[in-house]
């Protein structure tokens, strides 16, 4: 299972995201003409409601998922969290890239840019590009400066951005010939993450496998985990509780039932993935934590626009 096959149009709950880029976003996407502050950083909305905004592949409505453009336009409009899915290539490398194949966003020599990632070596996804694709599904928000965007590896995310910003990282394989969760850990300790990560959560490491959780957690409890659900969450709540922080159920399955027993039980929920306004006004009403979304300046514009009846959020 995984969250929401691909960007703009297509989410878990198969509500269409309809529409282009929003006011916000053409603002941003235009060097952010008129919406600076006086020190030269983007005037956004002040927030009344406290929930975790989770740019899903980074701003992934709006510009190609998994790509430094993504990851800065989610920045520049709010996101409080970048997501990140990772997979091992065959020369043991983490790459940011959210199917376990190349052939929906690669381009480039079919011979390197199809197939399994794990199959092919750094050398050869660095003759790939995965900005393409995007400018044909959504023409309306095709840029040229998409066309040759790079299939990052964690680490160069981590270099890019630093203590920064707050990352979401998905696993997506584990017991491979590539230890996974020990590669990642040992990322976040090079890069000076840790102590941010067990402070602050300032990274979060999620999985629909709870195997590779419980890898995690046998290398440092102190990592914070959540769980992620394909549904029927409810009931597996009080066993997700006894080793994560938080849950990911799918949109339909973040009812208030589930918020609230979620709640009780210390466990944050963090639903994926919801793109329209009004679906998203729905789940922050249900005082869900934060949610995920390709769309983050529509997130953040329902949360700066009312303040809720909600308990503080867990974070």
């Amino acid at each position: 299972m995984d969250k929401a096959g691909g960007s703009g149009e297509r989410n878990s709950g198969g509500i269409s995201s309809g529409g282009g880029i929003g006011g916000l976003g053409l603002l941003l996407l235009a060097g952010l003409a008129g919406c600076q502050g006086s020190g030269g950083t983007p005037s956004l909305p002040v927030l009344a409601t406290d929930q975790v905004i989770i740019a899903h592949r980074g701003a992934s409505g709006h510009a190609p998922e998994h790509t430094f453009a993504a990851y800065d336009l989610a920045r520049a409009m709010g996101a409080e969290y970048l997501e990140q899915d990772i997979s091992p290539t065959a020369d043991g490398v983490l790459v940011c890239l959210h199917d376990t194949t190349l052939d929906r966003t690669a381009r480039g020599p079919a011979e390197n840019c199809t197939g399994s990632v794990s199959s092919k070596t750094l050398a050869q996804l660095r003759t790939c590009e995965v900005g393409s694709w995007f400018n044909e599904s959504f023409p309306e928000r095709a840029r040229p400066e998409y066309v040759g965007q790079p299939i990052p590896t964690l680490e160069e995310v981590f270099q890019r951005y630093g203590r920064s910003v707050n990352y979401y990282i998905e696993t997506k394989t584990s017991g491979g010939p590539v230890d996974v969760e020990r590669a990642l850990y040992d990322l976040i300790v090079k890069y000076g993450l840790y102590e941010g990560m067990v402070s602050r959560r300032q990274v979060l490491v999620q999985s629909f496998q709870p195997q590779s959780l419980q890898a995690m957690r046998a290398i440092d409890a102190a990592v914070p985990l959540v769980q992620l659900t394909p549904g029927g969450t409810l009931p597996l709540l009080p066993v997700i509780a006894s080793y994560a922080f938080g849950v990911g159920p799918p949109a339909g399955d973040a009812s208030a039932e589930l918020v609230t027993q979620a709640h009780a039980l210390g466990l944050a929920v963090h639903p994926y993935t919801i793109n329209e306004t009004a679906d998203l006004e729905t789940l922050a009403a249900r005082c869900v934590d934060g949610l995920f979304t390709n769309f983050p300046d529509r997130y953040r514009a329902v949360l700066a626009s009312r303040v809720l009846d909600c308990p503080p959020p867990i974070r």
